[in-house]
């Protein structure tokens, strides 16, 4: 009897079961002679017996973890891999197989899985709704995978649900909504589904946008301490409504508020006002929930096993960071990591079985069980990123970035846009020491992409490592990707050259570096944006029920300029405001600056 199960584990499949060190190494053995003996019995059950006397034992309908193994180890064992391998070395070959759809598995099938009782508790999720990411099977590779709010559901062998691969603790409820997001996309041919709930957003939020004109007219110049109590309860309510994006933008203003009484650094103008424009877009959008307000999910969902790849990190303050982690087609970050161990994490492979995953994608490795994290050097593991990791093409990134819906009603996930880009020359590497940024031109076969890094007084020492490592034959860049005028750019948080990852936030005792200088001249148009950004911004800032009769003549002078340079849409919602200051004009207006600062 032959086993096609056996014979569709790709390397990959069997890395993400294992780990890719195994199966490395039990390709090194099998190359050196130390093949084990194989026998299959009539009922498709292969043992394979090593020259050491170990014997590994395949059932079918069985899960690699589960098979036998007189080596003892927990889980799957290099044994267990080699016995896979050899026996798709030896074996028959396998038959073409025609490209499969987790949606073809049905109800019952998934009953027999799990019990009714697992599957009703899936069931309240998909009632309640959610959004799926899908990557279908192909002919080159016949994986399929979900991308879940909490997790990533990786099917690994055609049709064969004892090959699901999850980092979930609860694996058989993420399987049921993985298979029935692929059934929702069979019907339509969507590669990214909203699956069950309701189609439009239909939550009374009053109470946020009474709190939010309130908050415009005062300011943060004159927000009374009084109203926190409010916001601090409305901020519990919507949790437990799971209504994590308008919950997040409420935190994130309190944060602001505090920054500006405290007389903090942390405060900005700019950021107060993008949060409450933010926050009225979300209260007020009708669309998926999923997107606008959030996924119907607990705020923190535990990891059963996570392999999770370091990109870099950046400074948050002089004695924490943000660690980005790519886990499967996503990235999480690690928020407020002590520096020392984000030097530790910032360029290594980490696996963890205590790890928890928030809806927003903030992942916490737990402290308390510092025995199942284990921690290795990333080498050359940006290789082997998942493919929607990994920016090859630098004019398709850019197109995809520019179909994107507006930021402010999209998911508010973390580190939604840090890819891996490939390079093959580095080139116009200069300095602007009046906007402290770092650029250069990135080429490819597929074009160029600009790279912009701005100095950060956390991280002295980030541009002149990027200026070495730039001269040193870079091959790939992480950072956040953004598109400007057409072209992509980056943010970069690490590079992998010639000397290995270099972590430019977290680099000590680089050498200055002399830099010819950059390109002085403002792009005239985002110039004005950014004036007019500005100016509204202080309008917030001073509260509507504050304005100075200065304010609102440079609010019209700057909507004549943006009229002049062809933004009329945006003039005249800005002039709208300054004729008429009200909660209403003033975020119409600010809006548009804002989506039109980032369609630039």
């Amino acid at each position: 009897m032959t086993r096609p199960d056996l014979l569709a584990l790709t390397p990959d499949a069997l890395a993400a079961l294992a780990n890719r060190g195994l199966v490395k190494r039990a390709v090194k053995e099998l190359d050196a002679g130390v093949v084990p003996a194989l026998d299959t019995d009539p009922a498709g059950t292969v043992q394979g017996k090593f020259p050491d006397g170990t014997t590994t034992t395949l059932p079918p309908n069985t899960a690699l973890d589960a098979a036998r193994c007189s080596c003892g180890a927990a889980g799957v064992c290099r044994h267990r891999i080699a016995v896979v391998l050899a026996y798709q070395r030896t074996g028959p070959a396998s038959a073409p197989v025609e490209l499969w759809s987790p949606g073809a598995v049905t109800d019952e099938d998934l009953t027999a899985l799990m019990g009714e009782r697992t599957l009703r508790r899936a069931r309240r999720a998909f009632q309640a709704g959610y959004r799926a990411k899908l990557r279908r099977p192909t002919a080159d590779d016949q994986t399929a995978q979900a991308e879940l709010p909490t997790c990533t559901v990786t099917f690994l062998v055609p049709g064969d649900l004892s090959y699901v691969h999850t980092d979930a603790v609860h694996r058989e409820e993420a399987t049921a909504l993985a298979v029935w997001a692929f059934r929702a996309a069979d019907a339509t041919g969507a590669d990214t589904v909203d699956v069950g709930g309701s189609p439009t957003t239909a939550t009374d939020l009053t109470a946020v946008t009474d709190l939010l004109d309130q908050l415009l007219l005062d300011g943060a110049t004159n927000a009374s301490e009084v109203l926190d109590a409010a916001w601090h309860r409305l901020h519990r309510d919507l949790t437990a409504q799971r209504l994590h994006w308008p919950a997040a933008v409420i935190a994130d203003l309190l944060a602001q508020l505090t920054a500006y009484r405290t007389r903090s650094a942390d405060y900005a103008a700019e950021q107060f006002a993008a949060l409450l424009t933010e926050l009225h877009a979300r209260t007020t959008a009708t669309g998926p929930r999923a997107e606008v307000l959030g996924f119907d999910e607990p705020a923190e969902t535990p990891l059963r096993r996570v392999r999770l790849t370091a990109l870099g990190a950046r400074r948050r303050t002089e004695t924490t960071a943000d660690v980005y982690l790519a886990s499967g087609d996503v990235v999480l970050v690690q928020r407020d990591t002590p520096l020392r161990t984000a030097v530790r994490l910032a360029a290594s492979n980490v696996v963890s079985e205590s790890a928890t995953r928030s809806a927003s994608r903030v992942v916490t490795l737990k402290t308390s069980r510092v025995a199942k994290t284990s921690l290795t050097p990333v080498g050359t593991a940006w290789d082997d990123l998942p493919l929607p990791l990994v920016v090859t093409d630098y004019a398709a990134t850019a197109a995809a970035l520019a179909d994107l819906p507006p930021r402010q009603v999209r998911a508010r996930v973390e580190a939604e846009l840090v890819r891996a880009l490939h390079v093959t020359e580095v080139s116009d590497v200069a300095y602007d020491p009046a906007a402290q940024r770092l650029t250069a031109t990135l080429h490819n076969p597929t074009g160029t992409c600009r790279l912009e890094a701005a100095h950060r007084a956390v991280a002295p020492h980030a541009l002149d490592a990027l200026a070495t490592a730039l001269r040193s034959s870079p091959t790939t860049i992480t950072g956040s990707v953004r598109r400007h005028r057409g072209t992509l750019v980056i943010d970069p948080l690490a590079v992998h050259a010639d000397s290995g990852v270099v972590v430019l936030d977290l680099a000590t005792g680089t050498a200055p570096q002399q830099l010819p200088p950059g390109d002085t001249t403002a792009d005239a148009l985002t110039a004005a944006i950014d004036s007019a950004l500005t100016v509204s911004s202080e309008a917030a800032h001073r509260g509507l029920d504050h304005l100075s009769p200065s304010l609102l003549a440079r609010t019209r002078e700057v909507a004549a300029h943006l009229h002049r340079l062809g933004l009329r849409t945006a003039a005249a919602r800005l002039t709208a405001f300054a004729d008429g200051p009200s909660s209403q004009t003033w975020v119409a207006a600010h809006l548009r600056l804002l989506v039109t600062a980032d369609a630039r």
